[in-house]
């Protein structure tokens, strides 16, 4: 009789253990949020609507696909977004670079002096922002998203003149290691731009790599060439390639980790210029933080748990500093205003300082992959309550928590989505394992 006795006293122990715990109420907590599965059903309704960026904008994003392709998986067609992807590699050029995205040429509406076309996709025109170096590394993660969510592994054999998509992406690789390679660094470069952004300073179009450029080294670029690798290594069964990549994706982190992570700060330094800087006197953008560079940089496994622990302090810290919203904050400082012209001119615009739940999402989701759950529903608040009060995914919020930009931006959709799939893969885990333990 003592054995049975024991076991009816230790199950209810480890039930009210279990039930009592901090991250078993937070997993109750999560599960029983309706708002975030309001917010998840809005976002799943505004992805299945196309793969173009957003409401005001036509064209179909490389950097953009990337944030929402998962959720397209489970809610578009399969054919079209199979298709949709593809076009990209039928409009990559003829020195094999990628461009941003593209549109149909009757859409094409806009002033573009530089547009991209390819006999491959006859009916359509493409445009890049060639101050950004993401673009390339953005639609290898879009293939390897796709295939991770389809299984459809047959679209790597998919020949696109004369070329199947595993060779393209490759001669990207190529591309990039050629033309926007640093060898003294072993980083890639492109322009000073506002952390991710692809506007550079002191140019009124601010798009496009000139004489106005200033050619520099960022964490985001190269931390999205790691995650890039990553896929790379994961779509190939030859060993020669998975070696090579694997390799290559090792000197890209231990040249991030020796050129552009500030011991001291513990942060990313926002910049290396390769030239000349183009700061003002008495701007010391050392201390300036990257928040959308740095929640990239920890997907692509540049930070240990405890500097992601500080990073978000400093987020945290930096939100409270500038009155902002979230931590979608893009950076803070803000650069003087005139440092940026047209509508960046003034801070808290835009990328200067704009806040983006595009990145700010991405910063959510690393959160909780690196199990700081509590603190990723915290923050994640501000963005679920503003997408119930605007009825939208706004492209990104002003001072006062203004809406501006796109009003159904996939980008921050797409972000949303996942991180919420993942709170609640989280606390439906939690869940079972407390049922578990209790038995």
């Amino acid at each position: 009789m003592k054995p049975k006795l024991i076991h009816w006293i230790i199950l209810p122990i480890l039930f009210i253990c279990c039930s009592k715990s901090t991250a078993q109420q937070l997993a109750e907590t999560i599960l029983q949020d309706v708002s975030l599965k309001q917010v998840d059903s809005m976002a799943r309704a505004v992805i299945r609507s196309g793969f173009n960026a957003g409401s005001g904008y036509s064209q179909i994003w490389a950097r953009d696909m990337n944030t929402f392709v998962e959720t397209a998986c489970e809610e578009s067609n399969p054919a079209d977004l199979r298709n949709a992807i593809l076009l990209f590699f039928a409009l990559q050029q003829p020195n094999n670079e990628m461009i941003d995205g593209y549109v149909l040429k009757k859409d094409f509406t806009w002033y573009d002096n530089t547009p991209y076309y390819s006999d491959a996709a006859p009916n359509h025109v493409a445009f890049k922002n060639t101050v950004e170096t993401d673009q390339e590394t953005s639609l290898i993660q879009i293939v390897g998203k796709y295939i991770c969510k389809t299984g459809d592994c047959s679209i790597l054999k998919e020949t696109i003149a004369g070329k199947t998509v595993s060779e393209r992406m490759e001669l990207m690789i190529d591309y990039l290691m050629t033309e926007r390679y640093s060898k003294k660094y072993g980083l890639l470069y492109g322009a000073m731009t506002a952390d991710w952004g692809d506007v550079q300073p002191y140019d009124d179009f601010g798009c496009d790599m000139n004489n106005l450029s200033y050619r520099a080294i960022d964490v985001y670029d190269n931390a999205m060439m790691i995650i890039a690798l990553d896929y790379l290594q994961k779509m190939t069964n030859d060993q020669t390639k998975k070696t090579h990549w694997k390799e290559l994706r090792k000197s890209f982190v231990k040249n991030t980790r020796k050129y552009l992570w500030d011991k001291k700060r513990n942060k990313f330094i926002p910049h290396i210029y390769i030239d000349k800087s183009p700061i003002p006197d008495g701007f010391n953008e050392l201390d300036v933080h990257y928040h959308g560079g740095t929640s990239v940089a920890i997907e692509a496994g540049l930070l240990s748990k405890k500097e992601i622990s500080i990073v978000l302090k400093q987020m945290v810290e930096n939100v409270h500093l500038s009155g902002m919203p979230s931590i979608g904050l893009t950076l803070y400082p803000v650069y003087p205003e005139g440092f940026f012209h047209g509508g960046m001119s003034k801070p808290y615009i835009y990328q200067n300082g704009g806040d983006w739940t595009w990145f700010g999402g991405r910063m959510i989701q690393q959160l909780i992959a690196y199990g700081f759950v509590e603190d990723a529903y915290t923050q994640v608040r501000p963005m679920i309550d503003r997408v119930i009060k605007n009825k939208g995914f706004y492209e990104w919020y002003g001072k006062g928590n203004i809406p501006n930009g796109s009003g159904n931006f996939k980008g921050s959709a797409g972000v949303l989505a996942k991180a919420i799939e993942m709170f609640h893969q989280w606390a439906e885990k939690k869940q079972i394992n407390c049922k578990f333990k209790s038995k």
